[in-house]
């Protein structure tokens, strides 16, 4: 079984955001594999302990994103590819359109991905680069059954559980709940050194940057307000409601 997994680098999650000039500042950031893909990874290489085949993991991004595809090679992915192209980069449109020639390339019998990234939480990933590809998509699964051909898959929809069934070739999103990803071991991570980790460009992919030009910009970034101190509103019921309506519509100004 050809398994891919396509995942991207974040920010740790206990990083502290720090906003300069309208941009995320990375001065002394730890990036990690994003938690969602990570599940992704864990997967595939059950699936790969299961029915055999092998595991490569895809990734676009600059070339501080070799950490990760390290990480997942040591966690025991056979191969990993890193696109690495500034031309190539933008927003999900340009992702999926730059994934999905990768993908071609590489050849795949399954997609695994996480659900979202937890930089952006657009959670736009897995369907646009299945659409892309013209295949089908399942999202926020907590359970993959693979039977040859035949896919069933448990999502998590709402609180509630959702079964679909599907075959081959498929992208599966994956939620908390499927798995809990190993942790690479002294050996793995001796391995991943020597397990191949290929560089791509722009030229190695046939696009251009005109080919998956961004459709959307980001403008300005900015850190929430602090929280104000809340107030406690006295006297009888009327008014306390004539206030309150005061405050919204003169302070809050939300009526």
């Amino acid at each position: 079984m050809n398994i891919l997994v396509v995942l991207k680098q974040t920010f740790d999650t206990e990083e502290k955001i720090v906003i300069n000039n309208g941009e995320i500042s990375e001065d002394g950031v730890e990036f990690i594999i994003n938690p969602y893909d990570e599940y992704a990874v864990e997967e595939a290489i059950k699936l790969k302990e299961a029915h055999g085949g092998e595991v490569t993991v895809l990734s676009l991004g600059p070339d501080r994103a070799e950490s990760a595809l390290r990480t997942a090679l040591a966690m025991g992915a056979d191969k990993a590819v890193l696109v690495d192209d500034e031309t190539l980069f933008g927003d999900e449109f340009t992702t999926a359109k730059v994934l999905a020639a990768a993908a071609k390339k590489l050849g795949f019998d399954i997609i695994l991905g996480g659900q979202m990234a937890v930089d952006s939480g657009a959670g736009q990933g897995g369907p646009r680069l299945a659409e892309e590809l013209g295949i089908n998509h399942v999202s926020t699964a907590v359970k993959l059954e693979v039977d040859g051909t035949s896919v069933r898959v448990e999502r998590d929809v709402e609180g509630d559980l959702e079964i679909v069934e599907t075959s081959l070739p498929v992208l599966v999103t994956a939620q908390q709940g499927l798995n809990e990803p190993r942790y690479p071991s002294l050996p793995g991570i001796m391995k991943a050194k020597k397990k191949p980790l290929e560089r791509w460009s722009a030229d190695d992919l046939g696009l251009s940057g005109a080919d998956v030009q961004a459709k959307t910009r980001v403008v300005d970034q900015y850190l929430p307000p602090k929280k104000q101190a809340g107030r406690i509103l006295s006297g009888d019921i009327q008014a306390q409601a004539a206030e309150l309506v005061q405050l919204l519509r003169n302070e809050a100004k939300v009526i």
